[in-house]
């Protein structure tokens, strides 16, 4: 073997390698996580794509009663909401919601049991819509 060779055979084993160990990292067999991104994804550009009053960028809200559990979670998660997953799994336990409660009264009694600080159930309020 001549040494200009053995460069070229280290920098392809060395490339083959970090191949290898980013497959191992992006890799996932949980499918929700992946569908958890794709909604992060989806929430983040609704949300880049979406100004109120003012021209200020506002954050995009999801339904209620028709927001998968992926949605639901990237949009708490996006709010910056603790526990995500378990507000998403009690949003979806008790729908559907009244359609003409814009407050979501219904969802608020039903959240009141599990004790949600006062500023955690206004940020799941305010992510939500009937």
């Amino acid at each position: 073997m001549s040494t200009s060779a053995r460069p070229v055979r280290l920098a392809v084993a060395g490339a083959a390698t970090l191949l290898a160990l980013g497959a191992v990292g992006c890799s996932s067999t949980d499918s929700a996580s992946t569908s958890s991104t794709t909604a992060k994804a989806s929430a983040s550009s609704a949300a880049s794509g979406s100004t109120g009053s003012g021209g200020s960028t506002a954050s995009a809200k999801v339904s209620a009663n028709d927001a998968t559990e992926a949605e639901l979670v990237a949009a708490f998660e996006a709010a910056g909401i603790a526990n995500a997953a378990k507000w998403a799994d009690e949003v979806m336990e008790y729908r559907p919601y009244p359609t003409d409660d814009p407050e979501l009264t219904a969802l608020q009694e039903e959240l009141a049991k599990y004790n949600p600080s006062p500023e955690t159930l206004q940020q799941i309020l305010d992510t939500l819509e009937p």
